[in-house]
């Protein structure tokens, strides 16, 4: 619809200006969706473009070793947990053993068959009681604190005051009487 026809049918100015923001109102949000639809299909095609030559069986040989290569790394997190899990309780019952070091014991033991262990807590201290039986110098000794008892007679009761108790008391302990 052009201005120039609806002043050849006849319509006044004002006619013809409210025809044409009427038609502009239904006119103007086709255009736009129209627009829009020529922009998504301008990108789409450029994509389709940038697509041409790739080969879809490299890209899945891709996904698939980088899938593996993920579940490697998976597995080769949970075996550092369970080194540090180990050596944990490892430290732990070398300390509880009493050990005078910690890096003297640990080659004495074979650790790959402590690891494989079913039931690691029990066998390490097995292995541990076995080579303090062996090497018990690497072992602090049990400490037993020795009683410490005078041969001293004590107090001497028939002294008159505290003060002449003390000065025997200390007489006695130091050997003069």
């Amino acid at each position: 619809m052009k201005r120039e026809d609806l002043t050849a049918k006849g319509l006044t100015q004002e006619q013809i200006d409210f025809v044409m923001a009427e038609h502009g109102k239904e006119l103007n949000p086709v255009i736009a969706e129209r627009d829009g639809y020529k922009t998504q299909l301008g990108e789409a095609q450029r994509s389709l473009e940038s697509l041409k030559g790739v080969d879809v069986q490299a890209l899945q040989g891709k996904i698939t070793d980088l899938t593996n290569q993920l579940a490697g790394k998976d597995a080769e997190i949970n075996q550092v947990k369970a080194d540090a899990q180990f050596n944990e309780l490892l430290k732990e019952a070398i300390r509880s053993a009493g050990a005078r070091s910690e890096k003297a014991v640990i080659p004495f033991l074979d650790i790959p068959a402590l690891k494989k262990s079913k039931n690691q807590s029990d066998d390490i201290k097995a292995a541990l009681e076995s080579v303090k039986k062996d090497n018990d110098f690497l072992f602090q000794p049990a400490q037993n604190h020795p009683k410490v008892v005078s041969g001293t007679p004590g107090i001497n009761q028939n002294a008159e005051d505290r003060k002449a108790q003390a000065n025997e008391a200390l007489r006695s302990l130091f050997g003069k009487e």
